[in-house]
């Protein structure tokens, strides 16, 4: 391939005057054309691209002899197993926190169910009490009603009897008022001896 090379004179321009008698800008122009390829420098017989090969070439065999591979495989095969011991002990966490949340599950589910079953032993023991303190209020009540029929029952009585007593005592003092009225004293030895007599 042809490499061009051109060159310009960036310079003010000459003046000079041509045969006509009119002034011309003169500027030089070098140009360099080499038809053939320049040629890079060389050792041993090779260019650039070999001894670029060939470093690449004793770089491997460097890193082949000092088992550079080996050391990068066994790396990996060690971050593989690391990984896989992290995934191994996260499945262990996480069928752990669902054994967890199963147990939790299952006691709130008993919890529930034991309040369920607690809430309706207690509203039964409270409809117990309250029929319980019904049928005692309907009993006391009756009792109550009872006394005080019988509290009215024998204040009748005890009345019944004061005004008898007293209407006793009063026919007894017009009896007695009558007869004294009634009878002298001469009646009443003839009552006397009556009396006597039947005896």
């Amino acid at each position: 391939m042809a490499e061009h090379f051109y060159f310009f004179n960036t310079a003010t321009p000459e003046i000079h005057t041509g045969p006509d008698g009119q002034e011309h800008a003169l500027q030089a122009e070098v140009h360099h054309d080499d038809g053939g390829a320049h040629a890079g420098p060389s050792s041993f017989g090779l260019g650039p691209s070999g001894w670029v090969g060939l470093s690449m070439l004793a770089f491997i065999l460097i890193l082949l002899w000092k088992k550079v591979p080996a050391l990068l495989a066994g790396g990996l095969d060690a971050r593989i197993a690391e990984i896989k011991k992290q995934l191994d002990e996260a499945k262990a966490l996480r069928a752990e926190a669902e054994a967890l949340r199963q147990e939790y599950s299952d006691k709130i589910a008993s919890a529930e169910k034991d309040a369920a079953a607690m809430l309706e032993h207690a509203q039964k023991e409270a409809d117990a009490i309250v029929t319980k303190a019904e049928s005692d209020a309907e009993a006391m009540v009756e009792r109550r009603k009872k006394m005080a029929e019988e509290k009215i029952a024998a204040t009748e009585r005890s009345v019944v009897d004061e005004l008898r007593a007293k209407a006793a005592s009063a026919a007894a003092v017009a009896a007695r008022g009558l007869i004294s009225g009634k009878h002298d004293a001469a009646a009443d030895t003839k009552l006397v001896d009556a009396a006597i007599a039947d005896i």
